[in-house]
């Protein structure tokens, strides 16, 4: 089923704004034009643990990079590793061509294999030459979810990834326990999926910079909120300030960001490195046990390609390296917002052995943020 983030709010309603640079319309990767975000979110049973069974809270996100077939015109795109504790399929081969030819499914650890496959068979029912001229390898990405989810039941189906890649839309990102991020946990508190925007003009040309992460990272302590130790003030709180339940070591994040500049593979690479930026300003480290992964592409029209053009040369075009110092700073800052937004809009959730992921309370965030002149 499909499931809305509901009435909470995201980090701007509380009056917190981070960074200089202006968001989208709908501070979303969504901003980025044609780009489609659609969540599946699986939730059922209650109680102790029963492999196969339940409780599940899990689920599935798939993004498009543009309205059209990434197969039939892939976009230039490259993959980047903080901490390699995790998993990309597809990431030889996006390192190799410089191109993502696939949508992009984020899903928890145990189900990258059905996502992958789901892909294909979605895929050579829309591309008649599949398997007969040409052969795809989908982008699954992978965040563990085995704290709340019955992730060994493997409870993501076929059925829930084409509903994803089917129901993919612009517009509002529901943001939270949906998706992929259904069962994810950050610093300690639920986590999940959030999203951010930063737009940017270069000669009269305006830009725009999407982000979408799945959170499941991060230490109470390490959080930081606009360089506020918004962590370290929580943890010395009493309860509910610090969180009832929840693993002691390090998760991982999916990152992935999306533009309208024109780039090359080798920019888009840099921008994933500055999506590492944005990461350390909400405080991750990616320690030893942390996948955290970053991939960025552009879907400027004037550089997708064409897998069934018969010419031998192709014009690209791309900013020039002296021109690119906005997008570094759009994408920090939306990598960082997309972070806070997941926080923000998480809800508690109760889950497999009666373990519970407590939601950030609001209250005190910006009760800290005030103390230190944010508001």
């Amino acid at each position: 089923m499909a499931t809305d983030a509901g009435a909470r709010p995201r980090l701007r309603d509380l009056g917190i704004e981070i960074g200089t640079l202006p968001p989208g319309p709908l501070n979303a990767i969504t901003d980025v034009a044609e780009v489609r975000v659609g969540h599946t979110t699986v939730v059922h049973g209650e109680g102790p643990l029963r492999v196969g069974e339940g409780p599940a809270r899990t689920g599935v996100t798939a993004i498009h990079p543009h309205a059209g077939s990434t197969f039939a015109a892939p976009v230039p795109a490259a993959i980047g590793v903080l901490n390699g504790a995790g998993e990309i399929t597809g990431r030889s081969q996006v390192d190799e061509y410089g191109i993502i030819e696939s949508p992009i499914l984020i899903t928890n650890t145990f189900s990258v294999g059905v996502a992958h496959r789901a892909c294909i068979e979605w895929l050579c029912r829309r591309e008649p030459s599949l398997g007969r001229e040409h052969f795809v390898i989908p982008v699954v990405a992978e965040t563990y979810d085995g704290y709340l989810n019955d992730i060994a039941g493997q409870h993501v189906t076929a059925e829930h990834v084409w509903n994803a890649l089917d129901t993919a839309a612009s517009g509002r990102v529901a943001e939270g326990n949906v998706g992929g991020g259904t069962g994810m946990l950050l610093f300690g508190f639920k986590g999940g999926i959030g999203t951010a925007s930063r737009t940017v003009t270069i000669d009269d040309r305006t830009y725009t910079v999407g982000v979408l992460i799945q959170g499941n990272f991060g230490v109470l302590i390490d959080l930081l909120v606009d360089g506020v130790p918004v962590g370290r003030e929580l943890a010395a709180m009493p309860a509910p300030a610090e969180p009832r339940t929840g693993p002691h070591k390090d998760g991982s994040v999916i990152v992935v960001i999306a533009t309208d500049a024109p780039l090359s593979d080798r920019q888009l690479g840099r921008l994933c490195r500055r999506g590492m930026l944005g990461l350390s300003r909400v405080g991750a480290t990616g320690r030893n046990s942390s996948g955290d992964l970053i991939l960025a592409f552009s879907n400027a029209r004037e550089n997708r390609g064409d897998r069934f053009a018969t010419t031998a040369l192709r014009a690209m075009v791309h900013l020039t390296d002296t021109r690119i110092d906005d997008l570094f700073t759009a994408t920090i800052e939306a990598t960082a917002e997309a972070v806070l937004n997941a926080l923000v809009a998480a809800k508690t959730m109760t889950g497999r052995d009666g373990h519970v992921a407590t939601a950030l309370p609001h209250d005190r965030l910006t009760a800290i943020m005030q103390r230190h002149g944010r508001l």
